[in-house]
């Protein structure tokens, strides 16, 4: 029971970020990139005072630290330009069909061969990530955002598998935080920045519990979790968005959202649920 409800947290905690970043950005009470930016350093305090107080180091120099930063980097860029436009629950949703078409592609490029059932259920998830994408009126964005969606899906695909395998994860997250901060400074140069105290407030929010608290509970809870059942759990994570940008923001759920949704996750799930992904994940 205290599994379930820490997980159940985490995945509202993810879904949280963004519904945040649509409040923040889309209210003009800050721009995009000084929510990256903020979202980002206080993400990185908060990581940090927790690893301080778990105890170890904190390998900023550590092997593929900059392929870590700048995809989490590209992450964080695409993820907040693209809710200038996003409505919440259609972005969380292109961005996490993105990150698992893409992780699956690479399993299979890197000599993974999948199944007739994986085959099929990546395809119906690409088919519902394509109607997703494709720009229409009242389907909560447009075309120039949901490809900024697929840029930050990519980021944190690359993100994900460049930490695969890490012997600290926490404490890898910290060091990717920390060291991603330089390179996002170069969105803070040029016009158009502010930042209200409610637009610091909510980047603030973000990453310190969204972000660096979320993140540090998945990992606490992860090895308690069969990976097939941590794999299929992040499915909710679209579907906590749509309800929350519809309860809470009043975005419209259209039918075309709902469509892609069901193919999308539904994809993903007969996927992840294939004998040979179950064999292949600890």
């Amino acid at each position: 029971m205290r599994i379930a409800l820490l997980t159940t947290l985490t995945m509202i905690a993810f879904a949280a970020n963004s519904v945040l970043n649509r409040v923040a950005v889309d209210s003009g009470a800050i721009d995009p990139s000084s929510f990256a930016m903020i979202r980002v350093l206080a993400g990185a305090v908060a990581l940090c005072m927790i690893l301080s107080v778990r105890g170890g180091g904190l390998p900023v120099a550590g092997r593929g630290r900059l392929l870590g930063a700048a995809s989490l980097s590209a992450y964080m860029i695409g993820f907040s330009l693209a809710y200038v436009s996003l409505n919440a629950g259609l972005g969380a949703l292109i961005l996490f069909g993105t990150v698992q078409v893409v992780m699956f592609g690479w399993s299979a490029l890197r000599g993974a061969a999948p199944t007739a059932r994986q085959l099929g259920g990546a395809s119906v998830a690409f088919v519902g990530l394509i109607l997703a994408l494709w720009p229409r009126d009242g389907a909560g964005g447009d075309l120039v955002g949901a490809l900024l969606m697929v840029m930050a899906g990519i980021g944190w695909a690359i993100y994900t598998l460049a930490g695969k395998g890490s012997a600290d994860p926490l404490a890898t997250t910290a060091a990717n935080f920390v060291v991603a901060m330089p390179m996002l400074l170069v969105l803070l140069v040029g016009a158009g920045l502010h930042a209200a105290p409610s637009g610091i407030a909510l980047a603030i929010a973000s990453g310190a519990l969204t972000s660096g608290l979320g993140y540090a509970l998945w990992y606490h809870v992860l090895p308690q979790l069969a990976g097939q059942t941590a794999a299929v759990v992040q499915l909710s994570v679209p579907i906590i968005a749509i309800v929350a940008g519809a309860l809470l923001l009043g975005e419209a759920v259209t039918l075309t959202i709902l469509i892609a949704a069901v193919l999308v996750l539904g994809g993903i799930a007969l996927t992840v649920t294939a004998p040979a992904a179950q064999a292949g994940r600890s």
